[in-house]
């Protein structure tokens, strides 16, 4: 993003542009190199290779998860009017209190109880960082779905299904995962130790999301940010890495071919490139 003229030029841009350089100039280290480290420490962690303050060390789970969401957070910045704000902030609330009810009634995931602390715990059950989780599975879903569609995506019931079903895929990469490096259990589980009950519950929080972002978001104007901004996806990147990396290391192979998938799409569209070159349009 260009920084518009000193004349009139408001601190908001002037912030927004900033950020858009420390991405672009560390594309390389934000969604893979983070991401490497993640899963070496997750890995060796869940295995007790290392101990304190190295071992599943929340504020380290923290941070390392805000600097993977950067390029996403930099790319959706300059969309974010007081329309976006409301619906992140129903989101935001949505996040918490559908998590709050699960962990407590088990409804809609199933029984589960969080086995390490996140960060810091509202209440002592759910992580206060749980936005920073939840809301970018759904964001990154959407314009991988924008991306891959193209005019397609014009039709709001094939973009609604679209991208539900992607959040769907994403949470089948996540969730075996997690639960294989010891974040969370479930009460019984039989796909790789997770129960069909959570999937249906996130066919709910993902409907539910999807709704809220295309009501929020002007599609015109995000579709045209997602095709000048090329590191926007690049928190998918690192997804992949490393929860492709933490199911392979598991021989969680259906999750695993999944993220592959998820890989293939962002090199379909021209997003899986970071290793290679380093640069801010497409």
């Amino acid at each position: 993003m260009a920084e518009p003229s000193l004349g009139t030029v408001t601190t908001r841009e002037r912030i927004e542009a900033r950020l858009d350089r420390l991405v672009a100039e560390n594309r390389f280290t934000i969604a893979v190199v983070f991401p490497a480290v993640g899963a070496v420490l997750l890995l060796a962690s869940a295995a007790d290779l290392v101990g304190p303050p190295l071992q599943f060390n929340p504020g380290l789970i923290l941070l390392g998860t805000v600097v993977m969401r950067l390029p996403l957070v930099a790319g959706v910045a300059p969309l974010v009017d007081r329309r976006a704000a409301v619906g992140i902030g129903v989101l935001v609330a949505y996040a918490f209190g559908i998590e709050l009810i699960g962990v407590t009634t088990g409804w809609p995931y199933g029984e589960f109880e969080y086995l390490i602390e996140l960060g810091p715990m509202l209440f002592g059950e759910v992580p206060l960082g749980l936005p920073v989780f939840f809301l970018p599975l759904v964001l990154n879903s959407y314009l991988l779905c924008l991306l891959l569609l193209g005019e397609r995506a014009r039709n709001r019931a094939v973009r609604l299904v679209a991208v539900i079903v992607t959040v769907l895929l994403v949470d089948v990469v996540l969730d075996p995962g997690a639960v294989a490096v010891g974040f969370w259990s479930y009460s019984g589980g039989a796909f790789y130790g997770v129960p069909v009950s959570n999937y249906l519950g996130w066919v709910l929080s993902a409907t539910v999301s999807v709704v809220v972002l295309d009501l929020s978001f002007d599609r015109t104007r995000l579709t045209r940010r997602l095709e000048d901004c090329g590191f926007m996806l690049d928190d998918l990147v690192s997804f992949v890495v490393l929860w492709g990396t933490v199911n392979a290391v598991f021989a969680n192979w259906v999750p695993l071919l999944v993220a592959l998938a998820l890989g293939a799409g962002l090199v379909v569209t021209d997003r899986f490139d970071v290793p290679v070159r380093s640069r801010t349009g497409r």
